[in-house]
């Protein structure tokens, strides 16, 4: 393999906000926060808004997320 064109495979942290749910995973974003883990090592961590800690589909509850006011933006761009 050619060296330095591949982006860096390591153990990142997602921590799911909305159920504050964080699981441990490897991965190749990148991301300026980190956080210690349960084994005391720091590691690079990444907010995301829905996982399957969080998506309806996986636990079977509705869930209604609107990040930003997304709903809003696209009700006041398409209503007539």
């Amino acid at each position: 393999m050619k060296k330095d064109i591949h982006p860096e495979y390591r153990e990142v942290i997602f921590h799911d906000t909305s159920s504050d749910v964080k699981f441990m995973t490897r991965s190749t974003i990148s991301t300026s926060e980190t956080m210690a883990w349960e084994d005391g090592n720091e590691y690079p961590l990444v907010k995301v808004e829905v996982s399957s800690a969080s998506h309806p589909f996986y636990t079977g509850k509705k869930l209604f997320v609107d990040t930003a006011g997304r709903v809003e933006k696209f009700n006041k761009k398409y209503k007539k």
